[in-house]
């Protein structure tokens, strides 16, 4: 289907994408992975591997993710672990992707949005958003828990907020001032910076910050039986650690990724639990600026460049 773009969020990964942290398989590629825009024509379409895709009409508002289509016959396929499929290919990475003012999407890949739901506010749930809950699935998060996020920006915010509606208590831990007062102000019970002393031992932790350093850190602060999620496309090397840090059966698992499933879910539990993106908004033509503030933390949430608008 080709898409006429609306907005589009500015990721992480698109940051380690332009600055070769990871390598698309060919250049030049149009980064963006978070698109909202309108079904502007459909080509010839043969089907798809899943048993149910949605009935997409012209003119109707749907969101683009990372994932754009896999193979549908491999073993992670069938296991609906599509995901992790080798042949995945992902939006702005693979094809070209929403930095622009059209875009070609798979229809068994995009989603139909809430009305409930802006522009705007819609286009970081579709990766910020939808990534952060499977990475909080993945962390076995219970309701009721302590739950500690490192790193606070564009996923974190919509975290803690689904945690929030969870009742968990959240800790976080983020250098920057403007990112912990943006926290306490979301419902934080704390935020302060990872060395911080006098923190309660946590349940589970989740880290989104793309700094290696922080995972025996993490893994330091949850108790026996207690999970670490990484939440990162993208990360430096972990340290050496002693084996105690993690013995007392604690796990730590990398979220890689997230399924078509994970976006459905997502979305129908971002309209119930009222989840709002904090965004910073941008012209198509500012996108270096929007990414070179990214990289620098200057805004809390989530750029959006307005492309359509």
């Amino acid at each position: 289907m080709r898409i006429k773009v609306s907005v589009c969020g500015v990721c992480h990964t698109d940051l380690h994408t332009v600055e070769g942290e990871i390598h698309p398989p060919q250049l030049p590629v149009t980064p963006g992975h978070q698109v909202v825009g309108i079904i502007d024509a459909v080509g010839d379409f043969s089907g798809d591997a899943r048993e149910t895709i949605p009935a997409f009409k012209l003119g109707q508002r749907v969101g683009v993710p990372w994932l754009h289509s896999t193979c549908g016959e491999c073993e992670f396929c069938n296991r609906g672990e599509e995901n992790l499929c080798p042949s995945a290919q992902f939006t702005g990475f693979h094809v070209d992707g929403g930095y622009a003012e059209y875009m070609l999407a798979d229809a068994g890949f995009i989603l139909p949005l809430p009305n409930q739901l802006s522009d705007e506010l819609a286009a970081p749930l579709l990766c910020a958003g939808i990534v952060g809950y499977r990475s909080l699935i993945k962390a076995d998060i219970k309701s009721g828990e302590r739950v500690g996020l490192f790193g606070f920006g564009a996923s974190a915010h919509l975290c803690i907020q689904i945690l929030n509606h969870w009742d968990c208590s959240v800790w976080v831990f983020t250098r920057s001032k403007q990112h912990q007062d943006h926290a306490l102000d979301l419902g934080a019970a704390w935020a302060g910076e990872a060395g911080s002393g006098g923190i309660r031992t946590l349940d589970r932790a989740v880290i989104f910050a793309p700094a290696g350093e922080l995972v025996p850190v993490a893994l330091e602060k949850i108790r026996p039986g207690g999970t670490v999620a990484i939440n990162a496309i993208h990360m430096s090397d972990i340290p050496s650690f002693p084996y105690q840090t993690v013995y007392g059966e604690r796990t730590l698992r990398s979220v890689a990724n997230a399924t078509y499933r994970d976006g459905v879910d997502f979305l129908d539990l971002a309209v119930k639990a009222g989840i709002k993106s904090t965004v910073c908004a941008y012209p198509l033509k500012d996108a270096n600026q929007a990414l070179s503030d990214l990289k620098a933390s200057r805004f809390n949430g989530e750029a959006v460049l307005l492309v359509g608008q």
